[in-house]
């Protein structure tokens, strides 16, 4: 059984003949009556929503824990635990002061929320800026493997932005033209998130970033850029965290945008046209910036959860199974429902996690290993899975794919799976040969221009060159079709995501779930029991990570 699956597997990660037929299937027992009993209990008020650091994260810490142990997984955390410490740092920003100082002489005042945010992960003290020179940097983007440099100047090497404050477009060069395909036409590339642009800046030794909000191409309107930077910043622990990012992390209204160009004797219009353009270079915008805000760093502890199940004859190797345990605990504390449950976001993915171990502890033995994490801070950033992928346990050469599970399908039975970032690897091969056995079909993401292959735990992973797999449930709901599984979503979404509404229900149709559940287990015994590397596309931002790590695998 397991022969076959292997054969047809290793076949498909080369090439998918037109005409090729699912292996036959080494069947799991997935039960929906489990999975729903798990969400029962860690989405329970008596789990007070799984804040981070608080009461329930010890009590979510050994019922996890306790469930791996009965599936046959062993701790696979810290010196022989089940978990992995993670150091965060907090930062809180105050009384920011600042200004834009023209080449006339005058000033403009930035006030929070109103003009500018203003945020930082990369300082521990407090910040001042004394006429630091503004930059404009198209969409900041360095990617050698599309011949495309935003900070190259006349001469063709980069510019020293060391000290100065980029300005710059959110999204791709292709999200106005997706005809150009010079990325990814509509569909996002990291290159095009704002954490790549923070993180691009602090790499060149940039103080600061502004980027210009623009609704479309963000995916959101300002109100959530200004509630999204208005309280506390985390992060890991680092060293020196503005190695990682820049002092000032901001956006600045599309209004005061123009405002600044125009007052700087440029025409953004004309300027964001060149930005699509490889021939593009900065441009000094003449204008500086100065002013102050106070940094308060403080540094906080919170687990990973981990557990394993080693391979039999390639132990090192790793085939990963993800989804984060935390939710937003005591959310509306003024409300009659004070807790935000977390039942969908993110119990499903624990509970699927603790299923799809029972699994492979009935199972034979995997010739690899399999390792369970559920990460903690994933409402805080991704930052149980950033830490991970700082400080892994297994060897993320020696890791060799993984799948991650995030809010996951409680209304029934699709026709279709969604694949997240679709086109990145081989893996999307092995979704198509599993979802054709369940007589399911793979859809486009709706709307990927807005990057949701970015925002979950898999990516700190994926950045390290991990390939990750994230796909579940589309809206195509066999009973009900598209209009069904669009009403579901948008419930959701009004009234239950982040919200007290978030609770476990008795009325759930967990089918879907459990057919989800069942592809998961398939991918990755398929994997646990092969010599297959899945790869990524030679398109691909993340392929070059990989391609470091192939002289330490063998």
């Amino acid at each position: 059984m397991f022969k076959s699956v292997l054969l047809a597997t290793a076949a498909l990660v080369i090439a998918l003949p037109a005409t090729a037929k699912p292996p036959a299937a080494n069947a799991p027992v997935i039960s929906a009556a489990r999975i729903s009993q798990d969400i029962k209990v860690i989405s329970a008020d008596d789990f007070e929503g799984r804040g981070i650091t608080t009461r329930a994260e010890q009590k979510t810490i050994d019922y996890l824990s306790k469930s791996f142990a009965a599936a046959g997984f062993q701790p696979g955390g810290d010196n022989g635990t089940w978990t992995q410490d993670v150091h965060l740092r907090q930062f809180v920003v105050s009384d920011p002061k600042l200004a834009f100082n023209l080449a006339d002489g005058k000033t403009v005042d930035l006030h929070q929320g109103v003009e500018i945010t203003v945020s930082t992960r990369g300082a521990t003290s407090d910040v001042t800026f004394d006429k630091a020179p503004l930059v404009f940097v198209g969409y900041g983007v360095s990617a050698p493997e599309r011949n495309w440099n935003d900070f190259k100047g006349p001469d063709g090497k980069d510019i020293d932005v060391r000290g100065k404050i980029l300005v710059e477009l959110i999204n791709d060069p292709d999200f106005v033209e997706p005809q150009l395909m010079t990325f990814n036409g509509k569909a996002m590339t990291y290159y095009g998130r704002w954490t790549y642009k923070y993180e691009e800046a602090a790499r060149r030794g940039a103080a600061g970033v502004l980027i210009i909000h623009d609704a479309d191409a963000a995916s959101y309107g300002w109100d959530t850029v200004r509630n999204s930077n208005n309280g506390s910043k985390f992060d890991i622990v680092r060293p020196d965290p503005s190695t990682a990012s820049p002092k000032l992390e901001s956006w600045i209204s599309h209004e005061t945008a123009d405002a600044l160009f125009k007052a700087a004797g440029q025409d953004l219009a004309a300027l964001r046209v060149k930005a699509r353009s490889r021939d593009f270079r900065p441009v000094d915008l003449n204008v500086t910036l100065s002013g102050s805000y106070k940094v308060a760093a403080t540094e906080i502890t919170t687990h990973n959860i981990i557990a394993r199940l080693s391979g039999t004859e390639r132990p090192d190797d790793t085939i990963l199974y993800t989804g984060h345990w935390d939710h937003l605990g005591i959310c509306a504390p003024d409300a009659k429902d004070k807790i935000c449950n977390g039942a969908v976001d993110n119990g499903t993915g624990v509970a699927a996690l603790l299923e799809i171990a029972r699994a492979f502890g009935k199972a034979p033995k995997p010739k690899r290993s399999i390792v369970m994490i559920a990460f903690t801070a994933e409402e805080s950033g991704l930052l149980g899975s950033e830490y991970y992928a700082n400080n892994p346990v297994y060897p993320l050469a020696l890791t060799v794919a993984g799948i991650n599970m995030d809010a996951l399908n409680v209304n029934g039975r699709t026709k279709d799976i969604v694949v997240e970032g679709v086109g990145q690897s081989s893996l999307d091969d092995l979704v198509k040969l599993y979802a054709t056995e369940q007589h399911r079909t793979i859809t486009p993401e709706p709307r990927p221009e807005a990057g949701g292959f970015f925002r979950s735990d898999h990516f700190p992973l994926v950045k390290r060159g991990v390939p990750m797999l994230v796909a579940g449930s589309g809206d195509d709901m066999v009973k009900g079709g598209v209009k069904a599984g669009e009403a579901f979503s948008k419930d959701y979404t009004d009234n239950r995501y982040h919200q007290p509404g978030d609770e476990w229900s008795a009325k759930w149709d967990l089918s879907g779930l459990v057919e989800d559940a069942t592809l998961y287990y398939r991918i990755g015994s398929a994997l646990a029991n092969s010599t297959v590397w899945p790869t990524w596309r030679d398109t691909s931002e993340f392929k070059g990570a990989r391609d470091k790590t192939a002289a330490e695998r063998k």
